[in-house]
């Protein structure tokens, strides 16, 4: 007899609602959720490999204690009790020498992470961090300092707009399927859609417009695009003249960027400048300009993010139909929220040892900066940080210069891997704690606000193939090991009932469709009605906060450095299959992408001697990597891309292992390498050169 079950995805960080279907307690079929229309019953390529993730046995099977150096591969396996024994006592020793503020922890940030806030304050440690500052970090920031808000407070109303812009986000390879299927329905019905990248993405070949923009350029092409809005008049003066204060600074500032210097600046024609610009006007207020997925990509990528939103505002699509309309929270529609476990105990009094909130006031503190509390294991400034839980997170994959992290790490007393699958930083830690893969596991409950707020739950589907365990029981065991008893739950009923907690729902409600609906309908907020959590109330093109901290709100555009005569600028992104590092041991996965290869300009190739398919030599600094070429002509000549996520070098990965190249390597001195704006790292400023194999 078959069984359904409610979960939500953990291939990716989109995490989709699924339901899957079981028979003799094994997985015969992944698909969307039914109830959710715009997932219309599909996953993507990763979320079908589901299966392949818990059938693999070369994932950790069993807790284990590192039982020779650091990386050395040498480990000893341990049952539960003896490692979370093992891990409290350390946490303790570290407590009781250097404080409670000298515990780290980091995830993946999404929307579980209120169990491990609530474990990392419990502690009386302010340093959570999520891996955001790899990410986007500068689009949410960029946000709260022009509409007091964060990025997720607004919604892509994708299904309802007219013309959608994509300059920093591949829609159709980083892969959120109920977005997908919108702007697919969208598109169906007429909306527009431009790309403006460094290459022609799957995205591209789907767009009624693609911009190939010199790397770098694009704060420029952006500039230009204001100036053409705001010197035809063709801006939404009634959204304006309500909501957007500091306009006649944006005037007098944006004069000298015009199309025609831009051209000179992106390679874009000034004539393409300005009809794409009369084709958003014609289409506003239901207008997306997408700020950003993976935003930690120049040292002024917080100011191409602002200037995103900056157009956006002047479109009048901030709050519209089809455009960014304000999401609802459970108190906008008269509901109760989720009761917080982090609200168990109370605010540590230690300032954050990133900076974030202090030393960087405008930083918001709540995930924080991981590369600089790393910065502080390193330098003991403002103190020590001695015990670091990494929460599947792999920096030494998802930070520039691993060999340094390494070293940074060597310094630590403590490093705890809990992960479903083998990475970097696993391979390099103390204590690897098995992950139950989300097949596996259920989590607490979550909220989705937006258009209609909702509750959520993710089921477990089938049990543990190994001696693995679900997050809730691992921070539930180091609690009660550790004398945090408010948090040593013994099942996730009792999780759960505590978070539903005078919200009027029950886990009854759950049953029928995996989700709870606050609101019966998408709800908009007029034009008039729209509200913004700045000092004026409005949306601010002149940031107080930024202000303050000699940072300024409108950045004059200065020419990132061209690389150097015989070398590229090294960029990377995603793909449909592959999930980063995560993904790329999965069996299925695997099979259908083994390897990355070397985009380069064809003409650039040809004047090295580079052949499409053939192997070349990627080096920077004296460190060198071997990969195959893909000669094309819809990459700019100034750049190479890869795939991210590739170059595993552990045994324990038998089909990843020695496959290709892992781009973070060629970043050395890339930790310190960030926009102090935004604070993302900026992952993209680093030169490599390339040549063919045969001639090395």
């Amino acid at each position: 007899m078959s069984v359904q079950t409610f979960s939500i995805c953990g291939m990716c960080t989109v995490r989709c609602p699924i339901q899957v279907e079981t028979e003799n307690g094994e997985i015969k079929f992944i698909a969307g959720n039914q109830h959710v229309p715009a997932m219309k019953g599909a996953v993507c390529p990763r979320g079908a490999a589901g299966k392949a993730l818990i059938m693999d046995r070369e994932r950790p099977q069993s807790p284990m204690i590192r039982a020779g150096e650091r990386g050395e591969g040498k480990w000893r396996t341990v049952g539960w009790d003896e490692a979370l024994d093992f891990v409290a006592e350390k946490i303790k020793g570290v407590t009781d020498r250097y404080g409670a503020r000298s515990v780290g922890f980091s995830d993946r940030g999404g929307p579980f992470q209120d169990l491990h806030k609530a474990f990392v304050k419990g502690l009386g440690s302010p340093n959570f961090c999520n891996h955001d500052a790899s990410c986007a970090r500068n689009v949410d920031h960029a946000c709260l300092s022009f509409a007091g808000i964060g990025r997720k407070d607004l919604v892509y109303d994708l299904k309802n707009a007219k013309h959608v812009v994509l300059q920093f986000r591949n829609i159709f390879e980083a892969v959120n399927v109920q977005e997908v299927n919108n702007l697919m329905d969208a598109m169906d019905n007429g909306c527009k859609l431009t790309v403006i990248d460094i290459r022609a993405n799957i995205s591209a070949t789907k767009a009624s417009r693609f911009m190939m923009i010199r790397p770098g350029t694009d704060y420029a092409f952006n500039l230009a695009v204001i100036h053409e809005l705001l010197d035809k008049n063709l801006y939404d003066k009634k959204f304006a003249h309500l909501w957007i204060k500091d306009l006649n600074q944006l005037e007098d500032f944006i004069k000298p960027y015009t199309p025609e210097w831009a051209e000179t600046e992106t390679g874009i024609a000034a004539y393409e400048i300005k009809d794409f610009v009369c084709e958003l006007a014609a289409a506003m207020p239901s207008v997306i300009w997408h700020p950003g997925w993976m935003m930690a990509r120049y040292r002024h990528s917080f100011y191409i993010c602002r200037s995103i939103y900056i157009i956006n505002a002047l479109l009048g699509a901030i709050g519209a139909k089809g455009g960014l309309p304000l999401a609802y929270k459970p108190a906008d529609v008269g509901k109760t929220g989720l009761k917080a476990l982090a609200d168990l105990f109370p605010k540590p009094s230690e300032k954050r040892a990133d900076g974030a909130g202090w030393r960087y006031p405008h930083i918001a503190d709540g995930a924080g900066l991981a590369h600089l509390m790393f910065k502080a294991m390193d330098s003991d400034d403002p103190y020590p940080v001695k015990a670091y839980i990494a929460y599947r997170h792999d920096p030494l994959m998802g930070f520039p210069d691993p060999d340094r992290l390494k070293q940074i790490f060597s310094k630590l007393d403590l490093l705890v891997s809990v992960t479903f699958s083998w990475s970097d930083t696993a391979w390099f830690s103390d204590v690897v704690l098995p992950l139950s893969p989300y097949l596996e596991r259920e989590s607490i409950l979550a909220s989705k606000n937006g258009l209609k707020p909702q509750f959520f739950v993710r089921y477990r589907a089938v049990e543990p193939r190994y001696d693995t365990k679900a997050d809730w029981e691992i921070i539930s065991g180091l609690s009660r090991r550790l004398g945090l008893d408010a948090l040593a739950f013994s099942s996730i009923e009792e999780i759960w009932n505590y978070q539903l907690q005078s919200t009027g729902v029950s886990m009854d409600d759950f049953k029928a469709t995996g989700a709870v609906q606050l609101a019966s309908s998408p709800k908009y907020r007029a034009m008039e009605n729209l509200k913004f959590k700045t000092p004026s109330g409005k949306l601010e093109i002149i940031s107080e906060k930024l202000e303050k901290q000699g940072l300024p709100s409108l950045l004059p555009y200065t020419s990132l450095d061209r690389p150097p005569e015989g070398q590229f600028r090294l960029t990377f992104g995603r793909c449909a299959l592959h999930t980063q590092g995560h993904t790329v041991n999965n069996p299925l996965l695997f099979e259908q992408m083994p390897e990355n290869v070397l985009w380069i300009n064809t003409n650039s190739a040809k004047s090295l001697g580079i052949s499409d398919g053939s192997t070349v030599l990627v080096s920077q600094d004296g460190y060198s990597e071997t990969i195959r070429a893909k000669g094309t002509d819809v990459i700019h000549p100034d750049a190479v891309f890869v795939v991210h996520g590739f170059g595993q070098t552990l045994p324990v990965e038998s089909r990843a292992m020695g496959r290709c190249l892992a781009d973070n390597k060629f970043m050395k001195g890339g930790l310190d390498l960030w926009d102090p704006a935004g604070g993302g790292i900026a992952f993209q400023e680093h030169f490599v050169t390339v040549t063919p194999a045969n001639k090395n």
